[in-house]
């Protein structure tokens, strides 16, 4: 097992969260949907760890193929609070359960 997050003082990392539920399962659905789902268990990670997207300063996206940032980005912007904080989003080589996202956060505590 790993851990969610880490502290360090002032600032929180969020581990990459996929579109899986409480249970482990990956949720049905497209790149919005599973945006949806990485950003909601972010969510529950930053809140747990005393945090929450006010005080995230940096995102990582990571997208199975490009071709879906269009689709991400428009669920991201519509989620996220402004200001929206730092991002990069690459395609990456191959995610976790061929998952077509992963999310990280860094966030101030």
């Amino acid at each position: 097992m790993y851990s969610h997050a880490a502290k360090i003082p002032g600032l929180i990392f969020c581990t990459g969260q996929m579109p899986i539920d409480s249970v482990g399962n990956v949720v049905p659905g497209d790149i919005t949907a599973h945006t949806a789902q990485c950003i909601s268990n972010l969510t529950d990670v930053l809140k747990a760890a005393g945090s929450s997207w006010d005080k995230v300063v940096k995102v990582n996206v990571y997208l199975k193929s490009m071709n879906d940032y269009t689709a991400m980005n428009e669920e991201y912007i519509k989620l996220l609070p402004d200001p929206k904080p730092a991002r990069t989003c690459i395609q990456a080589g191959g995610l976790p359960y061929d998952i077509d996202i992963e999310i990280e956060a860094i966030a101030a505590a």
